[in-house]
C-alpha cells in the first residue's frame, strides 16, 4: 500500500503484529528515595537484595542505584533515583507495591522487623485463601508484598498499580507490549479485580498486577514512582504499535524513539491510559550499556 506522497504504508494489523512477535522483558521499575544509601542498606539487609551497580551524576545533580536478586541481562531489578537536597516524595494513591517472592515468609518478616523493618500486614494466609503473604515498608513508605512460594528465579515477581477500567488497560497492555493475562480474580466481597499481566507463568517471572477498586475511576500519581522500562528488539516498530493503540485506548508517546544522547541506547516512552508510564529499551543496546 501506498500513501499519497510515495512513500510506503504499513497496515495497522500488520503494524500491531510486531508486538506479538517482539522479544520482551522487564528490566527494571524506576523510583525516587529521599536518602539513597539508606535505601540501599535496607534492601540489601532486609530484603537480601545485592547492590549491582551505582551512579552519580553531578552535573545533572541525582545519583541511582540498581539492585536486585542476579545480574540486569537476566533479571527484574529497582533502579533507585535520589535527586540532590530531595528527601521526601508522594507516592499517591495510584501505586500500589512490589512483591518479593520468599519461601518463608514467616521467618522473613521477623528478620526485617529485626532490622527495624515496619511490618504493616503481620504474615499469614490470604483471606478465603491459603497463600501466605505480608507486607512491609521501606523508609520511604513504598509498600513491599511478601509472597511465599518455592524456588524462583525471579523473586522480585511483582508491580501493583491502580487502574480505573480494568478491560481498557489489559487490552491497552496485551496490544500495546505484546503481554498475556495470565489470570484474573474478582473479590466482590472486597469490592475489587485484579488481572496479572506478563511474558511468562508469575511462579517464573516478574508480571505486572493491575487493580480495578469497583467505582474508583482515577487516582493520584504523586511523584515518586515513575515508570517500568522493558527491553525490546526495535523500538521504531514497537513505537508505532503504541502510536496506533494510543489512538484506540487512549494514552500517549512522550518520547519519540530514538538515541538516547551521550549513550546511545535506544528508547521509546509512552503512557498508558491512566498515566502510568513506560520505556521501551532496545534490548542489544542495553546489554552494551552494561558493559561500559
Amino acid at each position: 500500500m501506498a500513501s499519497s506522497t510515495g512513500e510506503e504504508t504499513v497496515p495497522s494489523e500488520n503494524v500491531l503484529e510486531w508486538a506479538q512477535k517482539d522479544k520482551h522483558r522487564f528490566l527494571h521499575a524506576v523510583y525516587r528515595v529521599g536518602d539513597l544509601d539508606r535505601t540501599i542498606k535496607f534492601y540489601t539487609e532486609c530484603f537480601g537484595m545485592k547492590l549491582l551497580r551505582k551512579r552519580d551524576i553531578p552535573e545533572e545533580k541525582y545519583s541511582n542505584a540498581f539492585l536486585g536478586f542476579g545480574p540486569e541481562d537476566s533479571h527484574f531489578v529497582v533502579e533507585l533515583t535520589y535527586n540532590y537536597g530531595v528527601d521526601k516524595y508522594d507516592i499517591g494513591t495510584g501505586f500500589g507495591h512490589f512483591a518479593i517472592a520468599s519461601e518463608d515468609v514467616y521467618k522473613s518478616v521477623e528478620d526485617i522487623r529485626a532490622k527495624g523493618g515496619k511490618i504493616t500486614r503481620e504474615p499469614g494466609p490470604v483471606k478465603g485463601g491459603t497463600t501466605v503473604l505480608a507486607f512491609v515498608q521501606d523508609p520511604d513508605g513504598y509498600t513491599f508484598e511478601l509472597i511465599q512460594r518455592g524456588p524462583t528465579p525471579e523473586p522480585l515477581c511483582q508491580i501493583m498499580l491502580r487502574v480505573g477500567d480494568l478491560e481498557r488497560s489489559i487490552k491497552f497492555y496485551e496490544k500495546a507490549c505484546g503481554m498475556k493475562l495470565l489470570r484474573s480474580i474478582d473479590i466482590p466481597a472486597y469490592k475489587y479485580t485484579i488481572a496479572m499481566m506478563g511474558y511468562a507463568e508469575e511462579i517464573e517471572s516478574t508480571v505486572i498486577e493491575l487493580t480495578y477498586n469497583y467505582g474508583v475511576t482515577e487516582y493520584t500519581k504523586g511523584n515518586a514512582y515513575a515508570q517500568v522500562a522493558i527491553s525490546t528488539e526495535d523500538v521504531y516498530r514497537s513505537a508505532a504499535v503504541v502510536d496506533l493503540v494510543t489512538k484506540e485506548l487512549g494514552g500517549k508517546i512522550t518520547r519519540q524513539p530514538g538515541p538516547i544522547p551521550g549513550i546511545n541506547t535506544k528508547i521509546t516512552s509512552f503512557l498508558d491510559p491512566d498515566g502510568w508510564k513506560v520505556v521501551l529499551v532496545d534490548h542489544s543496546d542495553f546489554l552494551k550499556e552494561l558493559e561500559v
